[in-house]
């Protein structure tokens, strides 16, 4: 005899995103998992004298929402431990923020935060403006990421416990010096801000309890959207750590997928590379999975540090012939793939110019050709050569998209200045998806504001800024369907990181995941799909969010 159900849901409109069976009137929970997917009568036959029915009426439900690209913990500490800076605040906001966080610290205290917009990053690039923010924080050491969290502006005290000065700047990425006496302005771009924030770890950094609080306010967050699995895309023994202790627990509620950092080139972590490769599986646990690497093949363009085919906008620092550079060479890069692939890992590869992502593409083709199958995850790759487009689907490599960077905003404008008129054409994703790439959806948070998947839905239809805060919109030729972003947020984003057999959709045997919506997003207007509200959220058939 059939065991009855724990739960039974019932509601107006439940899209499964299941092809055989896109929509259903019920569907069953037992254990954890889906039971059964239909019609009420038949759902109805799992009944028993303990089920409890979730009667929706009119809500709407939908598989849990995936992201293939976060920075959870991150965005957790910030939210917990840290000063949250809006980037829409003034150089005078900002130092006010920090004035009154200084107020309320002892004199050896670290200020940490941000973010601040890239925009400001020439403002901030001179000796006055960083005796400015020493003034602020009265003294004290201050260390704030920028929006896009691969740079960083320090105070003198953070420099100096850094030991960075006008003799001793690092090896790794690019330190600005002002031009009128030579000393670095604080404005520390990749690799370069690492130091600092190993001063600040040096000073006590946070404990092994607060790096699991960190997870779970960031886990905690994400499930207020309707999010129940991630890919966090660069994590340290901390974050690991904290993310298998929680799941021992019983208190991870979401899929996490974790990515092994080869080379860090902005978060300051240690061990990296092979040492933290070999310990991740000590962290594996039922929900919390470190399946991937991560290798930063560039950085970001606004600092022209992505490594593009064609040379930025001229100006003088660069020269008219600066292309930017990859962080690896095709030798370097197929030797990481290969190791990777030999311990069944995939890979997750950030490339923000069109450059690096056709070096990643020449590797695949390499890997392929020797019968490599280990998944490969090109992780922005908002520019792309026209004739690497259709390199995706052939060499089965998942374009790893960020919808939540490029619609028009702060980011946008920065590309612009640097690029040109090819920040215009950035993330091609309707050719992308006729191409037959797999498209998967990310926020990249805390580098987005929010992790909210419904943002990420709306910019992918419209090509428009869902806050309403920015006009115009961004190659409008390139937009999807609603349906089409709905799978870009879930069974999409979902197979790419290797869940598609347990999330992603409601189908019998996978884990009963699923949101709530007090409407169906996608039917109504493109331009209202960041107004439905999510009403709950279900992890392995918990209720682990449920709006106030």
């Amino acid at each position: 005899m059939t065991a009855p159900a724990d739960l039974i849901v019932v509601a107006s409109t439940i899209r499964t995103l299941d092809p055989a069976r896109p929509h259903a009137e019920a569907f069953a929970v037992r254990d954890g998992q889906i039971a059964a997917v239909g019609l009420r009568s038949e759902v109805e036959a799992l009944r028993g004298p303990g089920t409890r029915v979730l009667e929706l009426g009119g809500a709407v439900v939908y598989p849990g929402f995936v992201d293939v690209h976060n920075h959870h913990a991150l965005a957790g500490r910030t939210d917990l431990f840290e000063l949250s800076l809006p980037t829409s605040l003034t150089l005078d906001e900002v130092l006010d923020r920090v004035r009154e966080k200084a107020a309320t610290l002892p004199e050896d205290a670290w200020i940490i935060g941000g973010a601040i917009a890239s925009t400001m990053l020439p403002t901030l690039a001179n000796t006055a403006a960083r005796l400015r923010l020493d003034e602020a924080a009265g003294g004290r050491a201050v260390m704030l990421m920028e929006d896009s969290r691969h740079n960083r502006w320090a105070s003198s005290r953070a420099l100096e416990l850094a030991g960075i000065g006008p003799d001793s700047i690092p090896d790794g990425g690019v330190t600005i010096l002002d031009e009128a006496d030579g000393t670095p302005t604080g404005v520390l771009l990749e690799a370069a801000g690492i130091p600092v924030q190993e001063a600040y770890d040096r000073s006590g950094g946070l404990t092994a309890a607060q790096h699991r609080a960190a997870s779970a306010r960031g886990v905690q967050l994400a499930n207020s959207f309707g999010i129940t699995a991630f890919q966090d895309a660069g994590v340290s023994t901390d974050i690991l750590g904290a993310l298998a202790a929680l799941d021992r627990d019983g208190d991870l509620d979401a899929w996490v997928v974790s990515s092994l950092l080869v080379n860090d080139e902005i978060f300051g972590f240690d061990p990296v590379g092979s040492p933290l490769i070999e310990r991740g599986e000590d962290f594996r646990t039922a929900h919390h999975r470190p399946d991937f690497v991560k290798i930063f093949l560039d950085g970001v363009p606004p600092a022209r540090t992505g490594a593009f085919l064609e040379p930025y906008v001229a100006d003088a620092a660069h020269g008219a012939h600066f292309h930017g550079e990859t962080t690896m060479t095709f030798d370097e890069l197929y030797g990481w793939m290969r190791q990777v692939a030999e311990r069944g890992l995939g890979a997750k590869v950030h490339c923000t110019g069109d450059g690096s992502a056709r070096l990643v593409l020449d590797v695949a083709e390499r890997l392929r050709a020797e019968g490599v199958t280990t998944p490969i995850q090109i992780a922005h790759g908002q520019f792309l050569a026209d004739s690497d487009v259709p390199r995706l689907a052939a060499l089965d490599v998942v374009a790893d998209i960020s919808p939540f960077l490029w619609f028009p905003g702060v980011i946008p404008t920065m590309l612009t200045e640097v690029l040109g008129e090819r920040a215009e054409h950035s993330q091609p994703n309707r050719t992308l998806i006729d191409a037959g790439a797999l498209v998967a959806g990310g926020s990249d948070w805390p580098v987005s504001e929010s992790p909210n998947p419904l943002e990420g839905l709306q910019g992918l239809v419209t090509r428009a800024d869902p806050l309403r805060r920015a006009p115009g919109t961004l190659w409008p030729d390139q937009a999807i369907t609603a349906e089409e972003a709905l799978q870009v947020f879930s069974i999409n984003a979902a197979v790419a990181m290797g869940l598609g057999s347990e999330t992603g959709s409601l189908e019998v045997g996978k884990s009963a995941d699923f949101v709530v919506l007090d409407r169906d997003a996608i039917a109504g207007p493109a331009d209202a799909i960041i107004d439905a509200r999510v009403l709950s959220t279900w992890f392995a058939g918990r209720e682990v969010y449920t709006a106030e």
